[in-house]
Protein backbone atom coordinates (compact mmCIF):
# COMPACT_ATOMS: atom_id res chain seq x y z
CA UNK A 1 0.00 0.00 0.00
CA UNK A 2 1.43 3.82 -1.17
CA UNK A 3 1.89 5.70 2.03
CA UNK A 4 -0.72 8.79 2.65
CA UNK A 5 -4.43 8.26 3.80
CA UNK A 6 -7.57 7.46 2.23
CA UNK A 7 -11.33 7.48 3.39
CA UNK A 8 -12.53 5.56 0.50
CA UNK A 9 -15.33 2.85 1.20
CA UNK A 10 -14.41 0.47 -1.74
CA UNK A 11 -10.53 -0.47 -1.40
CA UNK A 12 -9.72 -3.42 -0.07
CA UNK A 13 -6.55 -4.25 1.53
CA UNK A 14 -4.51 -7.35 2.84
CA UNK A 15 -3.59 -6.34 6.49
CA UNK A 16 -5.91 -4.41 8.43
CA UNK A 17 -5.44 -3.03 12.36
CA UNK A 18 -7.71 -2.13 14.45
CA UNK A 19 -6.36 -0.84 17.95
CA UNK A 20 -7.84 0.47 21.30
CA UNK A 21 -8.26 0.30 24.61
CA UNK A 22 -11.96 -0.87 24.15
CA UNK A 23 -13.01 -0.36 27.93
CA UNK A 24 -15.38 -1.93 27.18
CA UNK A 25 -16.07 -3.49 24.04
CA UNK A 26 -19.21 -2.17 22.60
CA UNK A 27 -21.13 -2.69 19.44
CA UNK A 28 -19.59 0.60 18.23
CA UNK A 29 -16.17 -1.59 18.23
CA UNK A 30 -18.10 -4.80 16.87
CA UNK A 31 -18.86 -2.26 14.21
CA UNK A 32 -15.62 -0.91 13.18
CA UNK A 33 -14.04 -4.11 13.31
CA UNK A 34 -16.37 -5.76 11.22
CA UNK A 35 -16.26 -2.44 9.21
CA UNK A 36 -12.46 -3.65 8.73
CA UNK A 37 -13.11 -7.89 8.24
CA UNK A 38 -15.50 -6.76 5.45
CA UNK A 39 -12.41 -5.35 3.82
CA UNK A 40 -9.30 -6.85 4.48
CA UNK A 41 -8.00 -10.24 3.69
CA UNK A 42 -6.19 -10.58 7.68
CA UNK A 43 -7.74 -7.90 10.59
CA UNK A 44 -5.28 -7.81 13.84
CA UNK A 45 -6.93 -5.69 16.82
CA UNK A 46 -4.49 -4.70 19.11
CA UNK A 47 -6.23 -4.40 22.76
CA UNK A 48 -4.04 -1.64 24.78
CA UNK A 49 -3.78 -2.70 28.69
CA UNK A 50 -2.52 -1.24 31.42
CA UNK A 51 -3.07 -3.14 35.11
CA UNK A 52 -4.71 -0.27 36.69
CA UNK A 53 -7.47 -0.50 34.02
CA UNK A 54 -10.91 -0.95 35.78
CA UNK A 55 -11.91 -4.37 33.68
CA UNK A 56 -8.92 -6.10 33.35
CA UNK A 57 -7.10 -5.99 29.86
CA UNK A 58 -7.08 -10.02 29.45
CA UNK A 59 -10.62 -10.17 30.20
CA UNK A 60 -11.13 -7.56 27.75
CA UNK A 61 -8.27 -9.50 25.00
CA UNK A 62 -11.07 -12.84 25.87
CA UNK A 63 -14.57 -10.88 25.12
CA UNK A 64 -13.15 -9.50 21.85
CA UNK A 65 -11.92 -12.67 20.70
CA UNK A 66 -15.38 -13.91 21.33
CA UNK A 67 -17.21 -11.00 20.25
CA UNK A 68 -15.34 -11.26 16.53
CA UNK A 69 -14.33 -14.26 16.61
CA UNK A 70 -12.67 -13.79 12.61
CA UNK A 71 -10.15 -10.84 13.94
CA UNK A 72 -6.31 -11.66 15.51
CA UNK A 73 -6.61 -9.82 18.84
CA UNK A 74 -3.48 -9.34 20.64
CA UNK A 75 -2.88 -7.78 23.64
CA UNK A 76 0.17 -5.17 24.56
CA UNK A 77 1.27 -3.20 28.15
CA UNK A 78 0.31 0.47 27.37
CA UNK A 79 3.57 2.50 28.50
CA UNK A 80 3.22 4.78 26.05
CA UNK A 81 2.35 8.60 25.79
CA UNK A 82 -1.30 8.01 23.72
CA UNK A 83 -1.07 11.80 22.31
CA UNK A 84 2.45 10.44 20.30
CA UNK A 85 1.30 8.56 17.19
CA UNK A 86 4.82 8.51 15.63
CA UNK A 87 5.78 5.89 18.62
CA UNK A 88 2.32 4.17 18.43
CA UNK A 89 3.02 3.77 14.63
CA UNK A 90 6.92 2.71 15.35
CA UNK A 91 5.35 0.21 17.70
CA UNK A 92 2.80 -1.36 15.78
CA UNK A 93 4.79 -2.00 12.79
CA UNK A 94 7.19 -3.67 15.65
CA UNK A 95 3.86 -5.87 17.11
CA UNK A 96 2.91 -6.76 13.61
CA UNK A 97 6.63 -7.54 12.03
CA UNK A 98 5.52 -5.26 8.85
CA UNK A 99 3.12 -2.11 8.56
CA UNK A 100 -0.54 -3.08 7.55
CA UNK A 101 -2.23 -2.12 4.68
CA UNK A 102 -4.87 0.24 6.58
CA UNK A 103 -5.80 1.35 9.43
CA UNK A 104 -9.68 1.27 10.80
CA UNK A 105 -10.57 4.10 13.30
CA UNK A 106 -13.12 6.21 14.50
CA UNK A 107 -10.82 8.81 15.43
CA UNK A 108 -9.35 12.14 14.19
CA UNK A 109 -5.65 10.31 15.22
CA UNK A 110 -6.07 7.88 12.97
CA UNK A 111 -5.03 10.54 9.67
CA UNK A 112 -1.43 11.30 11.69
CA UNK A 113 -1.34 7.32 12.92
CA UNK A 114 -1.67 6.12 9.63
CA UNK A 115 0.46 8.08 7.41
CA UNK A 116 3.57 7.66 9.92
CA UNK A 117 3.06 3.66 8.93
CA UNK A 118 2.86 4.98 4.96
CA UNK A 119 -0.69 2.79 4.79
CA UNK A 120 -4.23 4.19 4.37
CA UNK A 121 -6.68 5.03 7.01
CA UNK A 122 -10.22 4.38 6.84
CA UNK A 123 -12.40 6.52 9.23
CA UNK A 124 -15.57 4.16 10.61
CA UNK A 125 -18.03 6.18 11.66
CA UNK A 126 -16.52 9.16 13.13
CA UNK A 127 -19.39 10.68 14.37
CA UNK A 128 -21.23 7.98 16.03
CA UNK A 129 -24.10 8.23 13.61
CA UNK A 130 -24.73 4.23 12.56
CA UNK A 131 -23.42 3.27 16.76
CA UNK A 132 -24.41 6.15 19.02
CA UNK A 133 -22.16 4.61 21.65
CA UNK A 134 -19.11 5.15 23.52
CA UNK A 135 -16.78 3.49 26.01
CA UNK A 136 -17.26 6.39 28.55
CA UNK A 137 -20.89 6.31 27.73
CA UNK A 138 -20.82 1.92 29.07
CA UNK A 139 -18.81 2.84 31.64
CA UNK A 140 -20.94 5.85 32.94
CA UNK A 141 -24.23 3.79 33.15
CA UNK A 142 -23.78 0.19 31.96
CA UNK A 143 -27.58 -0.14 32.29
CA UNK A 144 -28.37 2.69 30.28
CA UNK A 145 -26.21 1.60 27.41
CA UNK A 146 -27.44 -2.36 27.59
CA UNK A 147 -27.99 -2.51 23.95
CA UNK A 148 -24.72 -1.69 22.49
CA UNK A 149 -22.97 -4.42 24.71
CA UNK A 150 -22.57 -8.21 23.96
CA UNK A 151 -23.11 -11.05 26.22
CA UNK A 152 -19.67 -11.52 27.63
CA UNK A 153 -19.29 -7.78 28.45
CA UNK A 154 -23.18 -7.89 30.00
CA UNK A 155 -22.07 -10.90 32.13
CA UNK A 156 -19.23 -8.22 33.53
CA UNK A 157 -22.23 -5.26 33.91
CA UNK A 158 -25.33 -7.09 34.97
CA UNK A 159 -25.99 -6.35 38.77
CA UNK A 160 -26.91 -9.47 40.53
CA UNK A 161 -29.47 -9.19 43.27
CA UNK A 162 -28.87 -11.97 45.58
CA UNK A 163 -31.82 -13.97 47.70
CA UNK A 164 -31.18 -15.32 50.93
CA UNK A 165 -32.94 -16.73 53.90
CA UNK A 166 -33.50 -19.50 56.18
CA UNK A 167 -35.57 -22.27 54.77
CA UNK A 168 -39.08 -21.96 53.82
CA UNK A 169 -38.84 -18.56 53.57
CA UNK A 170 -39.71 -18.03 50.16
CA UNK A 171 -36.69 -17.02 48.98
CA UNK A 172 -37.50 -19.11 45.38
CA UNK A 173 -41.00 -17.29 45.82
CA UNK A 174 -38.72 -13.89 45.43
CA UNK A 175 -36.38 -14.75 43.25
CA UNK A 176 -39.14 -15.84 40.41
CA UNK A 177 -41.47 -13.44 41.17
CA UNK A 178 -38.42 -10.44 41.34
CA UNK A 179 -37.35 -12.16 37.81
CA UNK A 180 -40.82 -12.02 35.85
CA UNK A 181 -41.73 -8.29 37.34
CA UNK A 182 -38.02 -7.75 35.27
CA UNK A 183 -38.34 -9.43 32.69
CA UNK A 184 -35.03 -11.20 33.29
CA UNK A 185 -33.13 -14.37 34.26
CA UNK A 186 -33.13 -16.02 37.55
CA UNK A 187 -30.92 -18.71 39.17
CA UNK A 188 -32.29 -21.53 41.30
CA UNK A 189 -30.48 -23.03 44.54
CA UNK A 190 -28.32 -25.81 43.12
CA UNK A 191 -28.38 -26.40 46.09
CA UNK A 192 -31.92 -28.09 46.60
CA UNK A 193 -31.37 -29.49 43.41
CA UNK A 194 -27.99 -31.26 44.58
CA UNK A 195 -30.05 -32.37 47.93
CA UNK A 196 -33.15 -33.74 45.89
CA UNK A 197 -30.72 -36.03 44.51
CA UNK A 198 -28.78 -36.89 47.52
CA UNK A 199 -31.96 -37.92 49.03
CA UNK A 200 -33.29 -40.17 46.27
CA UNK A 201 -30.12 -42.06 45.97
CA UNK A 202 -30.39 -42.74 49.57
CA UNK A 203 -27.13 -40.84 50.90
CA UNK A 204 -28.02 -38.96 54.00
CA UNK A 205 -24.44 -38.48 54.98
CA UNK A 206 -22.70 -34.71 54.07
CA UNK A 207 -18.96 -34.02 53.68
CA UNK A 208 -17.49 -30.69 53.21
CA UNK A 209 -16.29 -31.29 49.81
CA UNK A 210 -19.82 -31.47 48.40
CA UNK A 211 -20.76 -28.19 49.46
CA UNK A 212 -17.76 -26.68 48.14
CA UNK A 213 -18.98 -28.25 44.78
CA UNK A 214 -22.10 -26.78 45.19
CA UNK A 215 -20.83 -23.54 45.46
CA UNK A 216 -18.60 -23.88 42.38
CA UNK A 217 -21.59 -24.97 40.52
CA UNK A 218 -23.66 -22.14 41.87
CA UNK A 219 -21.28 -19.47 40.63
CA UNK A 220 -20.78 -21.35 37.33
CA UNK A 221 -24.84 -21.14 36.64
CA UNK A 222 -24.69 -17.59 37.79
CA UNK A 223 -21.96 -16.45 35.56
CA UNK A 224 -23.62 -18.23 32.67
CA UNK A 225 -27.06 -16.55 33.41
CA UNK A 226 -25.39 -13.03 33.67
CA UNK A 227 -24.88 -13.24 29.80
CA UNK A 228 -28.39 -13.29 28.86
CA UNK A 229 -29.62 -10.83 31.89
CA UNK A 230 -31.61 -8.09 31.41
CA UNK A 231 -29.84 -5.67 33.24
CA UNK A 232 -30.52 -7.34 36.44
CA UNK A 233 -29.49 -11.17 37.68
CA UNK A 234 -32.22 -12.27 40.50
CA UNK A 235 -29.81 -15.03 42.50
CA UNK A 236 -32.16 -17.41 44.89
CA UNK A 237 -28.65 -17.81 47.04
CA UNK A 238 -25.15 -17.62 45.95
CA UNK A 239 -22.06 -19.25 47.40
CA UNK A 240 -22.38 -16.90 50.52
CA UNK A 241 -25.10 -18.65 51.49
CA UNK A 242 -23.45 -21.71 51.06
CA UNK A 243 -21.38 -21.31 53.80
CA UNK A 244 -24.18 -20.88 56.36
CA UNK A 245 -25.48 -23.99 54.61
CA UNK A 246 -22.61 -25.87 55.48
CA UNK A 247 -22.66 -24.92 59.14
CA UNK A 248 -25.91 -26.00 59.26
CA UNK A 249 -25.12 -29.57 57.93
CA UNK A 250 -21.44 -30.26 59.09
CA UNK A 251 -21.64 -27.84 62.64
CA UNK A 252 -18.38 -25.65 61.74
CA UNK A 253 -17.34 -23.24 59.25
CA UNK A 254 -15.00 -23.94 56.35
CA UNK A 255 -12.19 -21.66 56.09
CA UNK A 256 -11.67 -23.01 51.97
CA UNK A 257 -15.29 -22.70 51.60
CA UNK A 258 -15.55 -19.04 53.01
CA UNK A 259 -12.13 -18.11 50.75
CA UNK A 260 -14.11 -19.14 47.54
CA UNK A 261 -17.56 -17.25 48.21
CA UNK A 262 -15.28 -13.68 49.29
CA UNK A 263 -14.43 -13.89 45.49
CA UNK A 264 -17.83 -14.72 44.24
CA UNK A 265 -19.99 -11.26 42.80
CA UNK A 266 -22.97 -9.72 44.48
CA UNK A 267 -24.81 -6.39 44.28
CA UNK A 268 -27.43 -6.11 46.68
CA UNK A 269 -29.03 -8.81 49.14
CA UNK A 270 -32.61 -9.03 50.08
CA UNK A 271 -33.03 -11.37 53.44
CA UNK A 272 -36.32 -12.80 53.58
CA UNK A 273 -37.81 -12.87 56.33
CA UNK A 274 -39.24 -15.75 58.69
CA UNK A 275 -42.20 -14.73 59.83
CA UNK A 276 -44.01 -16.59 57.62
CA UNK A 277 -45.23 -20.51 58.16
CA UNK A 278 -43.03 -23.03 57.41
CA UNK A 279 -43.99 -25.23 55.04
CA UNK A 280 -42.49 -29.01 54.55
CA UNK A 281 -42.00 -30.04 50.78
CA UNK A 282 -40.38 -34.02 51.94
CA UNK A 283 -37.15 -32.17 51.64
CA UNK A 284 -36.75 -29.51 54.32
CA UNK A 285 -35.79 -30.78 57.32
CA UNK A 286 -34.80 -27.65 59.82
CA UNK A 287 -38.09 -25.67 60.97
CA UNK A 288 -36.63 -26.40 64.38
CA UNK A 289 -33.21 -24.59 63.19
CA UNK A 290 -35.05 -21.73 60.95
CA UNK A 291 -35.19 -18.81 62.96
CA UNK A 292 -31.90 -19.50 64.45
CA UNK A 293 -30.42 -19.92 60.76
CA UNK A 294 -32.08 -16.39 60.39
CA UNK A 295 -30.24 -14.97 62.63
CA UNK A 296 -26.77 -16.84 61.15
CA UNK A 297 -27.68 -14.41 57.81
CA UNK A 298 -28.61 -11.48 59.54
CA UNK A 299 -24.97 -11.74 61.21
CA UNK A 300 -22.90 -12.85 58.06
CA UNK A 301 -24.77 -9.93 56.23
CA UNK A 302 -23.73 -7.79 58.63
CA UNK A 303 -20.41 -8.31 58.39
CA UNK A 304 -19.76 -8.25 54.72
CA UNK A 305 -19.93 -5.15 52.75
CA UNK A 306 -22.23 -5.76 50.39
CA UNK A 307 -25.58 -3.62 51.07
CA UNK A 308 -28.32 -5.81 51.81
CA UNK A 309 -32.26 -5.09 53.16
CA UNK A 310 -34.90 -7.14 55.39
CA UNK A 311 -37.83 -7.81 53.43
CA UNK A 312 -41.15 -9.03 55.57
CA UNK A 313 -44.57 -9.18 54.58
CA UNK A 314 -46.75 -10.92 52.28
CA UNK A 315 -45.56 -11.90 48.89
CA UNK A 316 -46.56 -9.17 46.61
CA UNK A 317 -45.32 -7.04 49.30
CA UNK A 318 -42.18 -8.04 49.17
CA UNK A 319 -42.07 -8.08 45.49
CA UNK A 320 -42.91 -4.33 45.43
CA UNK A 321 -40.29 -3.43 48.03
CA UNK A 322 -37.71 -5.45 46.04
CA UNK A 323 -38.65 -3.45 43.21
CA UNK A 324 -38.36 -0.19 45.46
CA UNK A 325 -34.52 -0.97 46.17
CA UNK A 326 -33.59 -1.91 42.80
CA UNK A 327 -34.75 1.19 41.37
CA UNK A 328 -33.22 3.18 44.45
CA UNK A 329 -29.70 1.36 43.43
CA UNK A 330 -30.28 0.89 39.67
CA UNK A 331 -32.43 3.91 38.53
CA UNK A 332 -31.67 3.36 35.01
CA UNK A 333 -32.24 -0.73 34.86
CA UNK A 334 -36.39 -0.50 34.54
CA UNK A 335 -36.06 3.09 33.11
CA UNK A 336 -33.71 2.85 30.31
CA UNK A 337 -35.84 0.03 28.83
CA UNK A 338 -38.28 0.30 25.27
Amino acid sequence: MDGGTTRDAVSRFGLGVVIGKFLPPHRGHRFLIETALSRCERVIVIVCGKPVDPIPPELRTEWLREIVAAAEVRLIDDRYDENDSRVWAQNTIGWLGRAPDAVFTSEDYGDRYASYMGCAHVQVDRARVAIPCSGTAVRGDALAMWDYIDPPVRSWFAKRVVIVGAESTGTTTLAMDLAAALETEWVAEYGREYSAAKQAAGDSVWITSEFLEIAKEQTRREDEAARSANRILVCDTNAFATVLWHRRYMGHNDEALREYSALGRADLYLLTGDEIPFVRDGLRDGEHLRHGMHAWFEEALAGQPVPWFLLHGGREERLQEALGLIDRHWPSARAARP
